[in-house]
């Protein structure tokens, strides 16, 4: 018997948790098919060879959907009820709206929308990247900070948080259940 998931399931964690594969497992517990929502683009060989890894783990009930920027019109493109969707993951997303330019406030209000909405089941995935050191740079500060605002916005939205560290869930936030 498979346990339904909720509408909306937050997975983070650190680079190389398992949080991909995490999240992955959760999708694929329940009935297919299923939409891989990929925000990541390959520009060069390392970033190739993650995506052929992370491709060659799901099998052959995924659809992939590639959204580097699109990811409000690709969700809501394949919101279907009862349809498990995934998104792997912000953090590319994110990359992606702050080095085209966009303005980030804006983007992550329609996505915030967008997953106020969703019919679900989804579960995205995002890095936690605010447990490191501070970074050197401008730019790299304001990623951290603009993906700490994201991940607490998601996290706030979704009825299941779950933290990956070393292979591991930690259930932060879980469903509420209606008690007799």
């Amino acid at each position: 018997m498979t346990t339904p998931l909720p509408r909306l399931t937050f997975v983070l964690g650190g680079a190389r948790s398992g949080k991909s594969r995490y999240a992955e497992n959760l999708v694929t517990a329940t009935p297919g098919p299923w939409t891989y929502i990929a925000t990541s683009e390959a520009w060069d060989d390392e970033m190739r060879a993650r995506i052929a890894a992370h491709t060659n783990r799901r099998n052959e009930g995924w659809t992939t959907v590639e959204a580097p920027l699109a990811l409000v019109e690709a969700i809501n493109a394949n919101d279907r009820a009862g349809n498990p969707m995934l998104v792997d993951c912000l953090t590319l997303w994110l990359t992606n709206v702050i080095l085209g330019g966009k303005v980030i406030a804006a983007e992550v209000d329609r996505l915030a929308s967008v997953l106020s909405a969703v019919r679900g089941p989804l579960v995205v995935i995002s890095n936690e990247v605010g447990l490191s050191i501070v970074p050197d740079n401008k730019l790299a500060r304001q990623f951290r900070d603009e993906q700490g605002l994201l991940n607490q916005r998601v996290a706030a939205l979704a009825e299941s948080v779950v933290f990956v560290a070393a292979g591991l869930p930690l259930i932060l936030k879980q469903p509420t259940r209606d008690t007799p």
